[in-house]
């Protein structure tokens, strides 16, 4: 259930995304805002929301496993030495306004929330650009600052203990299809190869569809990319892949990732050209 404060976004006065702001879900499932269905210009839906294999993925947006031990991401949290536990920690990103809102995009501000007490404030920007007749770019910027009068950290699962899975930032949920998508970055190919990397841009091919994924700020290409292909598709940005990233009271953390969403199949030299043009626009 949603309520009807959902904007569509147009690329060419086609819609290409719906952004939901006040989803009604458990609280497990940490809320939070989210895009979903996002489609490429022919109406190829590239998103996933609820699936069975994680109901706690939801489209496109930004999910956080872990800010000084709550659960903005939904499911179980990783607890050191004991694995994925169940608990009462989960967090939910409150829409507060739109500071812009356009057929094209939107300026939205959000609380982040747990235990009663405001941890974070956001601003979030989005823009849907046309690249080509068969192509289109999603911008998506996210400000995170420090509202308490103390020290706050953001972990993942790998910081906690657990070993390549230092997810937690910018993710996008992709369609999941018979056979595994391609992933591959300007100079690796595999999930093996390419998960925990730092790369300019990375793609994720399907049957008739690409996502380019890149990094458009130095901080954010410094951020090393989570991937998966082979247990169900998604790809995003690590904001605590070695260590915990820290966050004074008053600070803001800066990530902004262009995403092409394309028709067909993309190789590498047409996947470099339309990430150029789109993080350039």
């Amino acid at each position: 259930m949603t309520t009807n404060d959902s904007p569509v976004l147009r690329v060419a006065g086609r819609p290409v995304g719906r952004y939901v702001t006040r989803p009604e879900l458990p609280a497990r499932l940490s809320p939070r805002p989210y895009l979903h269905p996002v489609t490429t210009l022919a109406g190829t839906a590239v998103t996933e929301l609820s699936p069975v294999d994680h109901i706690h993925h939801l489209g496109v947006g930004v999910a956080v496993p872990d800010v000084e031990g709550h659960n903005f991401w939904g499911g179980r949290t990783y607890v050191r030495e004991q694995g994925p536990t169940e608990l009462d920690n989960h967090g939910a990103q409150r829409h507060s306004s739109f500071q812009l809102r356009d057929p094209d995009g939107f300026v939205e501000e959000l609380r982040w929330v747990a235990s009663g007490a405001e941890l974070l404030r956001e601003r979030r920007t989005v823009a849907a650009t046309e690249l080509t007749d068969s192509a289109w770019a999603l911008d998506f910027t996210f400000s995170l600052t420090n509202v308490t009068g103390g020290l706050l950290s953001i972990g993942s699962p790998a910081t906690n203990g657990r070993p390549g899975a230092a997810y937690g930032g910018f993710f996008w949920r992709a369609r999941k299809e018979r056979r595994a998508p391609d992933v591959f970055t300007p100079d690796r190919e595999g999930e093996s190869e390419v998960h925990g990397s730092r790369a300019d841009w990375l793609a994720l091919a399907g049957a008739n569809w690409t996502l380019v994924f890149a990094g458009a700020t130095e901080q954010t290409r410094r951020d090393p990319w989570f991937v998966r292909t082979a247990e169900y598709p998604g790809v995003g940005s690590s904001l605590a892949h070695d260590e915990r990233l820290p966050i004074e009271p008053g600070d803001t953390v800066v990530r902004r990732v262009v995403t092409v969403v394309a028709d067909g199949r993309l190789g590498h030299d047409e996947a470099t050209a339309l990430v150029r043009k789109a993080v350039s626009q």
